[in-house]
Formats: C-alpha cells, sequence, structure tokens
C-alpha cells in the first residue's frame, strides 16, 4: 500500500480504481478549491446491487489528513475487490472532508472537527469548562521555543492536578467556544456533515443493516488499528463483536480516544431509524501523543494566528503529515493487513 504525495492524487487514484473495478460513482462538489487551485469533491463509488439488504459504508477523510491512509486503503480493496455475496453491497465515501484533506488539516474550512458537528444545535452549545482553562495555552497568538514550552508545563501541571485522562478529555472531547481552537465542533451543521447525510439518505436507504468502517490515524501505539465504538447498546456491542470483533468504548475508559460529542458515527445510527447498525471507526496508531498534539496546535496557530502560505507553513504541514500520514513503508504495511482483516470480516459477516 502506498499514500499518494497529495489529496489530487489520492482523488485520482481512487477514481481511476473505482472505474476499473465497475463501480457506480457519483461526486459531490465542495464549494472551495485547495491549496494550487485544484477542485475539491467528496466521491462516492458503490459495488454490488444498490437495493442489497445489507450495506458496508467504508469513509475516508472525516478528519482531512488522516484521508492519506483511509483512501489508500479504500485503493486498495478496489484494486483487488473480494467476490461479494449477492446480499450486499460496498459504499466507499472518499474524502468526506476534502478541504482539510488538500490543506493538510485536520479539520475543515471552517476550522470545524467534522466529529463533534453532530450534535443537536437546537438543545444549546456543550460546556467544556477544562478547555476554557486551557483556551489560551493551547493556540497562543505566537508560537515559539518560549510559547512552547510554557504551554506544555500549563498542560502538564493540569494533569497532575486532575489526571491525565481528565486533561485528554478537557483537550479534545469536543469545545464549541473558541472557533480558533482545537476540536472545535462549530455553531451548526457544516458542508461535510449535510452532504454525509444526503448520502447515507440515498445510498443506504432500505438497507435491513449497515456496516460501517470511519478509517481515521493518529492515537495509540505504531500501526495497531483499535476499533472503537460510540455508545452501542448490549445488542449493538454483540452485533459489532461479530461482524468486526473486539473493540472498544470510550465511555468505558478502556479507547484511545476520549469520549466525544457530537461524532458521525452516533449521526448515522440516528439517521437510519429500524435498521440494525454496527458502526466503528478505525484508529490506527502514528507518533507519540505529544507529537500529535504539537502538529494540531501548531497547524492551528498557523491558520488563526500566521499565513497558511506564509514561510512557516511548509514545516508546519510536514509536522502535521507526519503525525497522521507517516512516510514509513512498515506503518502502511501494517494499516493494510488490518484493513484487509477486517474488510474480509465484514463481507463474510454482515449478511449473516
Amino acid at each position: 500500500m502506498r499514500l499518494a504525495a497529495d489529496y489530487s492524487e489520492a482523488r485520482a487514484r481512487f477514481l481511476d480504481l473505482a472505474n476499473a473495478a465497475g463501480a457506480r460513482v457519483e461526486h459531490h462538489d465542495h464549494p472551495l478549491r485547495g491549496p494550487a487551485g485544484e477542485a475539491l469533491a467528496t466521491d462516492v463509488a458503490v459495488l454490488g446491487r444498490p437495493d442489497a439488504p445489507a450495506r458496508l459504508l467504508v469513509m475516508s477523510g472525516t478528519h482531512g489528513v488522516e484521508g492519506f491512509a483511509g483512501s489508500a486503503c479504500q485503493q486498495g480493496w478496489l484494486a483487488s475487490p473480494p467476490p461479494l455475496p449477492d446480499d450486499l453491497a460496498v459504499v466507499f465515501v472518499h474524502a468526506i472532508n476534502p478541504y482539510g484533506f488538500a490543506w493538510i488539516r485536520r479539520v475543515n474550512e471552517d476550522n470545524v472537527d467534522l466529529n463533534r458537528n453532530c450534535i443537536d444545535f437546537a438543545a444549546g452549545l456543550p460546556a467544556n469548562e477544562g478547555y476554557e482553562r486551557l483556551a489560551d495555552v493551547l493556540v497562543p497568538e505566537r508560537w515559539d521555543e518560549e510559547t512552547q514550552r510554557t504551554s506544555t508545563a500549563a498542560m502538564l501541571a493540569f494533569a497532575a492536578e486532575a489526571g491525565f485522562d481528565r486533561l485528554q478529555a478537557a483537550v479534545s472531547s469536543g469545545q464549541y467556544r473558541h472557533p480558533k481552537g482545537i476540536f472545535f465542533g462549530g455553531t451548526q451543521p457544516v458542508w461535510s456533515q449535510r452532504t454525509l447525510g444526503a448520502i447515507v439518505a440515498t445510498a443506504l436507504s432500505g438497507a435491513r443493516r449497515v456496516g460501517v468502517l470511519d478509517l481515521h490515524t493518529g492515537l495509540g501505539p505504531f500501526g495497531r488499528g483499535e476499533l472503537i465504538a460510540s455508545r452501542p447498546d448490549e445488542s449493538g456491542r454483540a452485533r459489532l463483536e461479530a461482524w468486526f470483533g473486539e473493540h472498544r468504548v470510550p465511555s468505558m475508559g478502556n479507547s484511545v480516544s476520549s469520549d466525544v460529542k457530537g461524532d458521525l458515527l452516533d449521526a448515522i445510527d440516528r439517521w437510519l431509524p429500524g435498521t440494525e447498525v454496527g458502526a466503528v471507526a478505525v484508529e490506527w496508531g502514528t507518533v507519540d501523543i505529544r507529537a500529535v498534539s504539537d502538529a494540531l496546535r501548531a497547524d492551528a496557530w498557523l491558520h488563526a494566528h500566521s499565513d497558511p502560505r506564509g514561510p512557516r507553513a511548509a514545516a508546519i504541514k510536514a509536522q502535521i503529515r507526519a503525525a497522521f500520514a507517516p512516510d514509513d513503508p512498515d506503518w502502511a504495511r501494517m494499516v493494510w493487513d488490518r484493513f484487509d482483516e477486517l474488510r474480509c470480516r465484514a463481507v463474510s459477516n454482515i449478511t449473516r
């Protein structure tokens, strides 16, 4: 498995392979452009009967830059598609956040984290008191050695007082008051959420069973693909175990992820009432958590207080790409091996 050099290459390879595999392809054009003026889109490719009673949704690029690995997995499937049972279709959603993918950002064009955006905005915005305490140090107005040193010290002091789990939750569970901060959930449903809702309403309508693999990178041990469920009930956990295998639930405290608000997995479940849904994120670890955090904070600073086309941009973009899409053949092989295992399990088990 080889990661693309940029979004445009990833998209072109995905579409070429989808067409060669005989998939039905559609495009959802994004209103903005990439850094080189390139067109952006979320592309959908479907293998199998469109009215199949069981369907598997495979998504890449929920967190833009994480789309490099997710796209490569989708390309690998399309390059050598296993035979599908007659009652199963596979729906590939490529780059649900194409803006973040193209600009090497985790977030979208509004600095919104798509996995914090699927809340009921009419019910009011959730509070995050821990983030309030840390907001100014997480994304300071200056990004130099001194501010990085003092902000790291402030976070370590918070962890010493409240514990590392509380620090992780404060920083990453989602916040809705700092639009230039990290893990910002937005103030309304964004383009990517609305687009995915439309895709689900058409490509998954009428299915009796729907499996979801949402492909992510950046948390956990190097190359390990942890399965993360949102908030399944007892029957949902049994379904996930049967379809995909062992999984973790952040609200139970056994996952590399915090328990987040407003993620896509919950939204897909809500959008498909009466359907048996088994949805998991696959999270492949990359580098250590501090390096991931530093990359996210540097990128947030660049777009909030500096120039994303300026002299410091290249180094920061290289830093964030390395944190979420390492240039390491061993890592890429581990990602593919885990994905291949999961796709085989899904094809064999979702229709049972």
